[in-house]
């Protein structure tokens, strides 16, 4: 597997992976995992930084294919850092954060060959950054001045979805035309803990079951569907759903990039195999409000939160790079400046886009026209026009 570093790089057709391994990285004593409490949860790299292991799923990467994905999340938080405080200078007109999340999209998105094919929610803004969309594009979408800015074809990568659960089906009728079309490539959908509730998402396991689908399911659990907790949409661990339509399903540790990265593999491997779909459970949390729009201090303690900001995933990648001396503090220095560097291009990036048109909203909810729409146009127009120039 290669981590590859560059977002702006166009994806490789190429099915066949190669190692960059050019720098060994050592090999440091292994513990044995210790038995989790309650459902079991894959774990290769605890909060504190130490490596453990798992009887089912084995990686072993090189010091440059680590500092890479940790060089992933940290840029990854950096752009939707930006992206926050753009929307709340005006420029956009929404934004979902995936703060906290960082390592379950940069570790199931560097699992992904070229030629896979990836159906993403709204949120997947690190998956994007491993299927080489340019951060810019994203923007645009969320500034009104486009409907997706990047051709998914280019990148295998799917525009965003804003019906939740939808792409599931999607995903699910790609990857049965993969089947019969004979490829060895593999689909993921990427969905939340809320959209599991969705019947599309039933309805696409039942699909991907009985056409033994070659798509993994990748649940990214951050513990709310907006405000309302886990708890009170399941009474059985996410993963354990996937039973009951006739196939595996598995809860990883969310905030662990190794574990996200060895387990999403593994379930694209069994489905490039002919064995059909996979649900991943990523058992993560968001750090941050579910958008832009939402205040999440009205329904979630802030104990909650610290006790999972000592989770951080980016925190604990840093640890074990730091405790193996597989990064000095010049990487680290050189990886901040990048990061500056990136937010000031996406920052300008924006506000050198044009302003979303309002009125457009109006022009194609009907082929012929419609007078009703066209009066409230008319009012809409005027309401606008109400206001003083800028400048004046």
């Amino acid at each position: 597997m290669t981590v590859e570093s560059t977002a702006a790089s166009k994806p490789r057709r190429s099915s066949k992976r190669t190692s960059a391994a050019k720098t060994p990285a050592k090999t440091p004593a292994k513990t044995p995992a210790k038995a989790p409490e309650g459902p079991q949860l894959v774990q290769l790299l605890t909060p504190e930084g130490e490596r453990v292991e798992h009887p089912d799923f084995e990686i072993d990467l090189s010091a440059d294919e680590l500092r890479g994905l940790y060089r992933d999340m940290v840029l990854t938080r950096r752009f939707d850092a930006e992206a926050t405080a753009l929307q709340r200078q005006g420029e956009l007109g929404l934004w979902a954060s995936l703060l906290g999340q960082e390592a379950a999209q940069i570790g199931s998105g560097r699992a992904l060959r070229d030629d896979d094919y990836v159906f993403p929610t709204y949120r997947e803004h690190g998956v994007a950054w491993c299927r080489g969309v340019d951060p810019t594009n994203l923007l645009g979408m969320f500034r009104g001045v486009n409907h997706g800015g990047w051709d998914p074809n280019t990148n295998n990568f799917h525009l965003y979805t804003i019906v939740i659960g939808s792409q599931t089906l999607h995903a699910t009728g790609y990857a049965m035309g993969v089947a019969k079309d004979g490829a060895d490539s593999a689909v993921i959908a990427y969905f939340g803990d809320g959209a599991s509730s969705q019947g599309d998402v039933a309805e696409a396991f039942t699909f991907s079951a009985v056409y033994n689908a070659p798509v993994v399911f990748f649940c990214q659990n951050n513990q709310w569907a907006i405000s309302e907790p886990t708890e009170k949409q399941t009474r059985v661990p996410l993963y354990q759903r996937a039973q009951g339509f006739g196939f595996p399903g598995v809860r990883v540790d969310g905030n662990d990039v190794l574990a996200c990265l060895a387990v999403t593999r593994s379930a694209l491997e069994r489905a490039r195999r002919g064995e059909g779909p996979t649900l991943v459970e990523a058992f993560t949390y968001r750090m941050g409000a579910h958008t832009t729009s939402d205040d999440p201090t009205k329904y979630r303690a802030d104990e909650e939160r610290a006790a999972w900001e000592a989770k951080d995933p980016i925190l604990r990648l840093r640890t074990y790079l730091e405790k193996q001396e597989l990064a000095d503090a010049a990487y680290f220095t050189a990886l901040d400046e990048e990061s500056e560097t990136l937010g000031k291009r996406v920052r300008e990036a924006v506000r050198a886009m044009p302003d979303p048109d309002r009125l457009a909203i109006f022009d194609h909810a009907y082929a012929d026209g419609n007078p009703l729409v066209d009066e409230e146009r008319a009012q809409f127009a005027a309401y606008q026009a109400s206001f003083a120039e800028e400048g004046n």
